[in-house]
C-alpha cells in the first residue's frame, strides 16, 4: 500500500515536472515618479496593454512620495474594478497619494526598509491644508480598505469575521487624531514599515525583488513582460507635470508680453507660440483638453491684439481677451467631456483656475521686471538709445506738416472713440479726442499737438 501512495506522488511530481501546465502571464509596470497626469496616463496604456496581452496577473512596482490626489483617485478606482489581480510590490516608499493607490491593489509586498503611509493632503508648499480636503482623503482611504471585504477567523472555539485591511488604519495614514492601541497615538499620522505593514495586515509578505515575490508566492512558471515607455510617452508625461506646466504659461504670457513691446513677427512670438503647443498638445491627447477651450484661448489672444493694436485705451474687448486666455489654460486641465462638467468638483475647478492665474500674474510681473532689467543693463542695453534729443535744441519726430495744425478747425472725418481721423484743410489727419468721444462730421479744433499726435476737441469745448 506504501508503495502503491509512493508511485501515485512520484507519478504526480514527474508529471508536474515534465507537463508544468499553462504558464501565468505576469505583466509588470512602474510608478517610480510623482503622482501626476503624466502617471495617470503611464497606468491607463499600462492596463490596456496588458488587456490586450491577456496578461493573468499585475504587478506594479511603486517608489513615490506622493503628488495629485485627485489623479491618485482615478488610479485606485480603476485599479479596484481591474478585472485581473493586482499586486503593489513597494520598492522602497508609497506615501500620501501612493498609499492610497497600494490600499487599492488586490495584494501588497514591500522590500525590507519600505514605508507605507503619511497621507495627510498638503498644498504646493507643504502646508496642511483645512479639513474639509482631510476629510475627503480619510473617506477615501477608509472606503478603499474596506472595498476588498472581510475575512472569517477562527479564534479559539470562536469564529469572528474582521476587515481584510482594516479602515482605521488606513484612516489614520490622514487623520493624526486617531488612536490604534499598541500602534500609534494620537497627535501623529501613521506610517508603517515592512514589519509593521505585515503584523497588522496591511502586507501579505516581504520580498527582495519581484522575481523573488513570485518565488515566495508559488508563481513559479511564469512568463513575464514589463511595461516600457516610448521616447514619445516619456516626453508627454514630462509635459504633464505640474511643474512644466507652470513653465510654459510663463513662456506663453511672457512671450506675448514683450512681443506687443516689440510689434512684429520675433523671437517672443515663436517662443509663446511654441509654448502654447506645448501646453495645449498633451492635453488634448490625453483626452483633457477640448477643441472649444483651445479656440477660446486663441480668442481670447486676438481680442488682446484688437485691443492694443486697433482699439485704442483698454476696455472690455482687452479684459475679455484676458478672461478667455486664463479661461482656455485653466480648462484645459480639467476632466471634463465637451462642454459636461458631471464629474469634475467645483475644488477642481477652482484649484486649476488658482494654479494658472498664479503662473499668468508671476509671468506678467517677471516680465516688466526683466524687461527694466534686460533694457537698463548687460547685453540688450546695448539696444537702447541712452541721449536724450531735446526740443529745444530743434529735434522734433512730428511730420513738418502737422508742426502748425494747432488752432485750426476742421471736421471729425469718423467717429472719435477717442482716436479717429479728422479733416483739416482737404486734408485727413489721424487725431486724438482732447475730452471725450466725437460723433462724425462735428466741427473741430485742434487744441494741442504732441509728437506725432493732434488732439481736438469739439469747437463749443474748445
Amino acid at each position: 500500500m506504501k508503495l502503491k501512495i509512493f508511485g501515485v506522488l512520484f507519478l504526480l511530481a514527474f508529471s508536474q515536472a515534465v507537463f508544468p501546465g499553462p504558464r501565468q502571464k505576469v505583466f509588470v509596470f512602474e510608478m517610480n515618479r510623482a503622482v501626476d497626469k503624466g502617471l495617470w496616463r503611464i497606468t491607463q496604456k499600462a492596463l490596456e496593454q496588458s488587456e490586450k496581452w491577456g496578461a493573468d496577473l499585475i504587478i506594479i512596482r511603486m517608489n513615490t512620495y506622493g503628488g495629485l490626489v485627485d489623479v491618485a483617485d482615478s488610479i485606485r478606482t480603476r485599479i479596484l474594478y481591474y478585472p485581473k489581480p493586482v499586486w503593489m510590490f513597494i520598492d522602497n516608499n508609497a506615501a500620501s497619494a501612493g498609499s492610497l493607490i497600494s490600499i487599492a491593489c488586490d495584494s501588497i509586498y514591500m522590500r525590507p526598509g519600505a514605508n507605507i503611509g503619511a497621507a495627510t493632503v498638503v498644498n504646493q508648499s507643504g502646508q496642511v491644508v483645512p479639513d474639509k480636503y482631510q476629510s475627503y482623503m480619510r473617506a477615501t482611504m477608509r472606503s478603499t480598505a474596506e472595498a476588498h471585504g472581510k475575512v472569517t477567523v477562527i479564534t479559539g472555539k470562536d469564529t469572528v469575521s474582521r476587515w481584510r485591511r482594516d479602515p482605521r488604519i488606513a484612516e489614520a495614514m490622514v487623520d493624526p487624531s486617531i488612536y490604534i492601541a499598541r500602534l500609534i497615538d494620537t497627535g501623529k499620522v501613521l506610517t508603517l514599515t515592512t514589519s509593521e505593514a505585515i503584523k497588522w495586515k496591511y502586507c501579505e509578505g516581504e520580498a527582495e525583488s519581484i522575481p523573488d515575490l513570485l518565488k515566495k508566492q508559488g508563481v513559479s512558471n511564469y512568463e513575464l513582460k514589463e511595461y516600457r515607455l516610448s521616447a514619445f510617452e516619456k516626453f508627454m508625461a514630462f509635459l504633464l507635470s505640474p511643474m512644466v506646466q507652470g513653465i510654459l504659461i510663463l513662456i506663453i504670457i511672457g512671450g506675448i508680453y514683450f512681443e506687443f513691446q516689440s510689434p512684429g513677427i520675433g523671437i517672443a512670438l515663436i517662443l509663446a507660440i511654441a509654448g502654447a503647443v506645448l501646453y495645449f498638445a498633451p492635453l488634448y491627447i490625453d483626452g483633457l483638453a477640448e477643441h472649444w477651450e483651445i479656440i477660446i484661448f486663441i480668442v481670447g489672444i486676438i481680442l488682446l491684439l484688437l485691443e492694443i493694436f486697433v482699439i485704442p485705451g483698454f476696455g472690455i474687448v482687452g479684459i475679455s481677451g484676458i478672461v478667455l486666455i486664463v479661461s482656455g489654460l485653466a480648462l484645459a486641465l480639467l476632466g471634463n467631456i465637451r462642454f459636461d462638467f458631471t464629474g469634475v468638483g467645483l475644488m477642481d475647478i477652482v484649484k486649476s483656475f488658482a494654479f494658472v492665474i498664479f503662473f499668468v500674474f508671476t509671468a506678467l510681473f517677471g516680465s516688466i521686471w526683466l524687461s527694466g532689467k534686460l533694457l537698463a543693463s548687460g547685453p540688450f542695453s546695448l539696444l537702447t538709445l541712452k541721449s536724450t534729443q531735446e526740443k529745444s535744441e530743434g529735434f522734433t519726430s512730428a511730420p513738418e506738416e502737422i508742426l502748425n495744425l494747432t488752432g485750426k478747425t476742421g471736421e471729425a472725418y469718423s467717429m472719435l472713440r477717442p482716436s479717429g481721423k479728422v479733416m483739416i484743410d482737404g486734408r485727413v489727419y489721424d487725431a486724438m479726442a482732447e475730452t471725450s468721444w466725437i460723433s462724425k462730421g462735428s466741427r473741430v479744433k485742434v487744441v494741442r499737438q504732441e509728437s506725432m499726435q493732434i488732439y481736438v476737441a469739439p469747437t463749443d469745448q474748445a
